[in-house]
């Protein structure tokens, strides 16, 4: 479905509860949106059609080889939903929330560094991002779990990340050079 027959065919009770949703996708973005992914994937994809799988990882990935911030996906979802006005209505859904949260978390444990509650809570929030991480990884290779060269070079990716600093750059070089080959 393209941007505007998708549009039209939403009224305002859905573009509402769109914007709703991702206001509450917001407040569980710890690490940033991507983390959210798996869940914004079964929302449009699953639940209400908005999106196919196919479309949804294009998104991703078209926003992810952008310039600019990690959040950018979020746009490219919401206008391919509704061209202009479902890119700002993800966007604000997204981003309003966790700043007002954010802005007024920091003021109010700025002079409360040191103390036992806030470090419990930063030192809380590192193993949930991992979690959430890999939990969007695992989505966005859904589409490759069928074929056999396509896992092994995720699964290699994953090693070579987590073991060795080497920029994400080649990675990306030998996933291309992967499929121009057609083993993945």
């Amino acid at each position: 479905m393209n941007p505007t027959a998708a549009a039209a065919a939403m009224g305002w009770l859905d573009w509402a509860q769109l914007v709703a949703h991702f206001m509450m996708l917001s407040l569980l973005s710890i690490g940033g949106a991507i983390v959210t992914a798996p869940e914004m994937h079964r929302y449009l994809v699953r639940e209400h059609g908005y999106l196919s799988s196919a479309d949804f990882s294009q998104c991703i990935a078209l926003a992810q080889a952008a310039p600019g911030p990690n959040v950018l996906f979020v746009a490219a979802l919401g206008w391919q939903i509704g061209g202009a006005f479902g890119a700002v209505a993800t966007m604000a859904g997204i981003l309003l929330p966790s700043s007002v949260l954010t802005l007024a978390l920091e003021r109010w444990s700025s002079s409360r560094r040191d103390s036992r509650e806030v470090r419990a809570f930063t030192g809380g929030l590192a193993p949930l991002t991992v979690a959430l991480l890999l939990s969007t990884g695992w989505l966005l290779a859904e589409p490759a779990q069928a074929h056999l060269g396509a896992m092994a070079l995720v699964a290699g990716s994953a090693f070579v990340s987590w073991r060795f600093r080497l920029s994400p750059l080649w990675l990306i070089a030998a996933g291309a050079l992967a499929g121009m080959l057609g083993l993945a």
